[in-house]
Order: C-alpha cells, then sequence, then structure tokens
C-alpha cells in the first residue's frame, strides 16, 4: 500500500534570497521527502501591507492564493530570522492576513526560528502563534542560534547535533499530522 505524502506549507520569514532559512527549509524538504511534499512560498515580501479594510472582502488576489495555499496543506512550517530582537515585519504582515480568515487555526505548526541569537523573535512569534490557534506548536519549535555557523550555502546543515535536532523535530511533525 502507497503511503499519501502529507502536504506541507512552507514559509520564510526572510526576504533575502540566499537566506539560511531558506536553506534549511531546502534541508528539511529533502530529509522529510519520503514523508511530506514540502510547498516553499515564493516570497512573503510580495504580499501588500496588511488592510483590515480588505481583510474579509475584496481581498487581493495574491492574498487569497497565499491564504488557499496555507487552507489546502496539512501542515505548515515556518522558519525564520529574528529582526531587531523581533518577528521580521513582513512575516508578521503575512501572518496578520491570516488571522481573521483562522488559516492556521488547528494546523500542526513548526515554528523555527534561526537566527544570530533569536530568542527574542522566537517568543513573541511563539505567542502569536498561540493566539492564532496553530497547532502543537508548543512541542514543534526550535530555536537556531548563530544559524550561519550550522548552515551552508547550498541548502546543507553541516553541524550535527543542529541536523539530529531537525531530525526530531520533523519526527515529531509527521506524528502530529497522522
Amino acid at each position: 500500500m502507497i503511503r499519501e505524502k502529507k502536504k506541507i506549507f512552507a514559509l520564510s520569514g526572510s526576504t533575502r534570497k540566499n537566506a539560511a532559512n531558506h536553506s534549511l527549509l531546502t534541508a528539511i524538504a529533502h530529509m522529510t521527502a519520503d514523508d511530506l511534499e514540502i510547498s516553499i512560498y515564493g516570497s512573503i515580501a510580495d504580499l501588500p501591507h496588511f488592510d483590515p479594510d480588505r481583510n474579509l472582502e475584496n481581498v487581493p488576489g495574491i492574498v487569497r492564493d497565499f491564504r488557499e495555499q496555507i487552507n489546502k496543506s496539512d501542515g505548515v512550517i515556518i522558519c525564520t530570522p529574528e529582526y531587531a530582537h523581533g518577528v521580521p515585519g513582513s512575516l508578521k504582515n503575512a501572518i496578520d492576513w491570516t488571522v481573521s480568515s483562522s488559516d492556521f487555526y488547528h494546523k500542526p505548526t513548526v515554528l523555527i526560528t534561526a537566527s544570530s541569537d533569536g530568542r527574542y523573535g522566537h517568543q513573541s512569534l511563539l505567542e502569536t502563534l498561540r493566539v492564532i490557534e496553530a497547532k502543537d506548536v508548543e512541542q514543534l519549535q526550535l530555536l537556531i542560534q548563530f544559524v550561519k555557523t550550522k548552515v551552508d550555502g547550498s541548502g546543507g546543515i553541516i553541524d550535527e547535533g543542529t541536523r539530529e535536532d531537525i531530525k526530531q523535530l520533523m519526527g515529531n511533525f509527521i506524528r502530529c499530522l497522522s
């Protein structure tokens, strides 16, 4: 019997082309290819600024597509840097577009903060994910500090401890999806 792969929506909190967060998502997609079909979202920088007057009616097409991709997925992976001890503005903007539409509601969500420090941004985003009721986020989180010493530019995880932490995290995620 062939098992159907779970569809996962992956979102990088970085708008940089060659960001470590993109490399991590690529590495995770390769590591979990037998179980998960991971689709990495193009760029959160393309989303317009959140506008509460257009949140439920006259929603921009790109936002409708963004929400639809989340809704069609079985789970979500967010991999983000910290910026000025907080959540990068583009990522917060993207999540703001999902609040009233409940796109994350009870959807298993992995949070990986991969940055130089990351503690402050991680806690802030973790609280946002709790508020929007992302599922299992308490047990599906990982803080990777000094990330540039742990990944290379080609999507490889060069630190064995980080690789093991990610394997364990993704194993937990796969179990949450079942």
